[in-house]
């Protein structure tokens, strides 16, 4: 079964996870980018803009769909 939550909330994001984020150089197109989380940076519960990840790419962004 595939979960589609949004990435505001820290618990709902587990490292290994497929998730969708949005790099800060793609804000302004709403790009996503597609990866597999290796390190979740953001500290605090929750985010209104998403939890920032970093992906097994080695990319950096905010969450926006797991």
């Amino acid at each position: 079964m595939i979960q589609s939550t949004n990435g505001n909330t820290r618990s709902n994001i587990k490292t290994g996870d497929s998730v969708f984020i949005i790099t800060k150089a793609d804000q302004k197109s709403g790009k996503f980018t597609k990866g597999i989380v290796k390190d979740i940076l953001t500290k605090s519960p929750t985010h209104p803009y998403g939890i920032k990840v970093r992906l097994t790419s080695g990319e950096v962004g905010r969450v926006k769909e797991i």
